[in-house]
C-alpha cells in the first residue's frame, strides 16, 4: 500500500493564473490491470474477452472509461507529491471518455486554469477551476473533464473548519 508523503507542500491559490497549463504523467496501460479492474469493478465483455471485445464497438480489449479515471488520478497525486497540493476537491463536471484506452497505450494529463474563485464566506480558500484533457501516446485525447481544486491562500492556514482545528 502507498504510503502518504512525510511533508505535504500545499500550492496557494494565488499561483494560479487562468490559462496557465502543464502536461505530466506516463502512465503505461497493460492488459492484465484492464481485466483486473473490469473484474471488480466494470465487468463487460470488452473489458474482459479479447475474442469477444473484436465483436465490439471498439474492436478489441479496452479500459473501463472509470479505469482511465482512476489511471488518471494516480498521475495527478503523482504530479500533487512532486509539484504540491492542493486542499481536495468538491467536485468535477462534464466528463467526456473521447477515445477507447487499449494496452499499450501512454497515457499523459494536461491541466489548464480556466478560472481561479475567491471564496466569499471562507476568506482563506479559493477554488481553481481547470480543463484536464487526457491524451495517448498518439497525442489522441482519450477523457476530458472539468477539474475544481480547493486551495489555501498564502499564509492564511489550510482552510481546515474552526471545529477541526487543534
Amino acid at each position: 500500500m502507498t504510503e502518504a508523503p512525510d511533508t505535504l507542500n500545499y500550492i496557494p491559490f494565488e499561483s494560479f493564473q487562468v490559462g496557465q497549463k502543464q502536461t505530466f504523467g506516463a502512465y503505461e496501460v497493460t492488459e492484465q490491470e484492464i481485466i483486473e479492474f473490469a473484474e471488480k469493478y466494470d465487468p463487460q465483455f470488452f473489458h474482459l474477452d479479447h475474442e469477444a471485445a473484436k465483436q465490439s464497438l471498439f474492436g478489441g480489449l479496452c479500459a473501463s472509461g472509470w479505469h482511465t479515471c482512476a489511471m488518471t488520478m494516480s498521475m495527478m497525486v503523482a504530479n500533487m507529491d512532486a509539484n504540491g497540493r492542493s486542499l481536495g476537491s468538491p467536485g468535477i463536471d462534464s466528463l467526456r471518455w473521447l477515445r477507447p484506452v487499449y494496452p499499450r497505450d501512454v497515457l499523459s494529463v494536461q491541466m489548464e486554469v480556466l478560472d481561479t474563485i475567491p471564496s466569499r464566506s471562507r476568506p482563506n480558500i479559493g477554488v481553481v477551476v481547470s480543463k484536464v484533457s487526457v491524451s495517448n501516446h498518439k497525442a489522441e485525447a482519450v477523457m476530458e473533464f472539468t477539474s475544481k481544486g480547493i486551495f489555501s491562500k498564502s499564509n492564511r492556514g489550510l482552510g481546515v473548519a474552526d471545529e477541526h482545528e487543534a
